[in-house]
């Protein structure tokens, strides 16, 4: 099973990437509301706006791949309720925007629970090469995804921007992280 951690331009690209790679179980959590700003980097339509997330993800999901089994989340996330909310996946996606909650969710899933692999992204504001995005394996329960540099929060204006094409290449990047380890998982 996959935890998906946040619905924005990362967990909304993940979530349908590996729904049409056939993975059928999906723990996803966020607390947010479809906006009109989401329409340019999220998989959201213009008629879901005012929706929340989890239930206008799991819409689109299920209209991908009617079987696939969804356990939707509608809270915002923190060090408490994370290893419930995730205590059956296998594998988390961490899709939050801030450094803050991306460090939360890998401290407290590495250091709370003893199964799942989490797979975080660091790097990925602004456009430019493609080839830069790299997914590195960190320890045995923690991937990276990202270039590791060009942050949200600093550098010059261009690079303080998300596209959706960059964040596409990440999410993506995320969903073959975990594609490799579920089927790793099944050979053993």
């Amino acid at each position: 099973m996959v935890g998906i951690a946040g619905l924005g331009g990362l967990g909304s690209a993940a979530a349908v990437a590996l729904t049409r790679a056939g993975v059928g179980r999906l723990i996803i959590a966020d607390f947010d509301r479809v906006d009109s700003s989401n329409l340019t980097r999220q998989q959201y339509f213009i008629d879901q706006i005012g929706k929340g997330k989890v239930d206008a993800m799991m819409e689109n999901l299920r209209r991908i791949n009617s079987d696939v089994k969804i356990e939707g989340h509608g809270e915002k996330l923190n060090a408490d309720n994370i290893p419930g909310i995730f205590a059956g996946a296998d594998v988390i996606a961490e899709c939050f925007d801030k450094a803050q909650e991306k460090q939360m969710l890998v401290e407290t899933v590495l250091g709370k629970m003893t199964r799942p692999i989490v797979v975080t992204v660091s790097g990925l504001a602004g456009y430019g090469n493609s080839n830069a995005i790299q997914t590195k394996r960190i320890s045995a329960r923690l991937i990276l995804v990202g270039d590791g540099e060009t942050s949200i929060e600093s550098g010059p204006a261009e690079k303080r921007i998300l596209t959706a094409a960059r964040v596409g290449i990440a999410a993506c990047h995320q969903a073959n992280a975990i594609i490799q380890v579920l089927l790793d998982e099944i050979k053993k």
